[in-house]
């Protein structure tokens, strides 16, 4: 399925070129933004610029990872106004990983290998890091994706009843964009609130904290028991809304 949608994406040539224009020039205006912030102090937020600009690469690494694995999720909309969700129920084959897996997106694989050799040379340059930070780091990565994919059950299972999925991904688009920077940098309740409550916190500032040798051990059970919890919430909510689907002809 990743293949088919694959020869669309790539049968525009000039899209593709546009596109990836896009990525390269949002995240080079970013990485431009620290530097001048860099020039300008010591530190910020406690954090030197190195380590500012290893949280601004884990949030593009969790970002574009969970794009380019749950890319069909943009699409399920579609899937329902129209009828095909209905097809697809009738095939003996998991409708929720169908629904979430069913097309990568190729073109963000072009930037996510460029990204993840850029923080592996970032990594040198953060300071001394042992073995075992960049193992927490590689777990709460994949921690944070398991928060990611929760989220985009839940999307699905709002989608099944109300039809509506845009609006749920850019709301979840733009908590995450608060994470480009370490929570720990906002003022309370905020930092508060991005860390327990919403999870921007431990998607995108535990990883390079626990790297950093900055995570207390009780923070990675934490996340890791909520990731859990969030993501049988949300099967528990596909299930309740495929319990009420009836279908496009009604």
């Amino acid at each position: 399925m990743t293949k088919n949608i694959s020869y669309i994406a790539l049968s525009s040539k000039s899209g593709i070129i546009f596109f990836g224009l896009g990525k390269v020039l949002r995240f080079a205006f970013f990485i431009v933004f620290l530097l001048l912030l860099g020039s300008r102090t010591r530190s910020i937020g406690g954090y030197n610029l190195w380590q500012m600009i290893f949280f601004f690469l884990t949030f593009n690494l969790v970002d574009i990872a969970s794009q380019f694995f749950l890319r069909e999720v943009y699409r399920f909309r579609t899937y329902v106004v129209t009828g095909q969700f209905d097809y697809i129920l009738s095939k003996p084959f998991s409708p929720l990983l169908r629904s979430l897996f069913g097309g990568s997106d190729i073109i963000d694989l072009f930037t996510l290998v460029p990204l993840i050799l850029f923080i592996i040379y970032a990594m040198t340059k953060v300071g001394i890091i042992s073995v075992i930070g960049v193992l927490l780091y590689v777990f709460l990565v994949l921690n944070a994706l398991v928060i990611a994919l929760a989220f985009h059950v839940f999307v699905l299972g709002v989608g099944v009843i109300t039809t509506e999925v845009d609006n749920a991904i850019w709301i979840f688009r733009d908590l995450t964009q608060l994470g480009r920077i370490p929570v720990d940098i906002y003022r309370q309740p905020i930092s508060f609130l991005l860390t327990f409550i919403l999870p921007v916190g431990i998607m995108l500032t535990f990883p390079a904290k626990a790297l950093f040798g900055l995570l207390a051990p009780s923070a990675i059970v934490y996340a890791t028991g909520f990731s859990l919890f969030l993501l049988f919430l949300s099967v528990c909510f596909w299930g309740y809304a495929l319990n009420n689907y009836a279908s496009a002809s009604s």
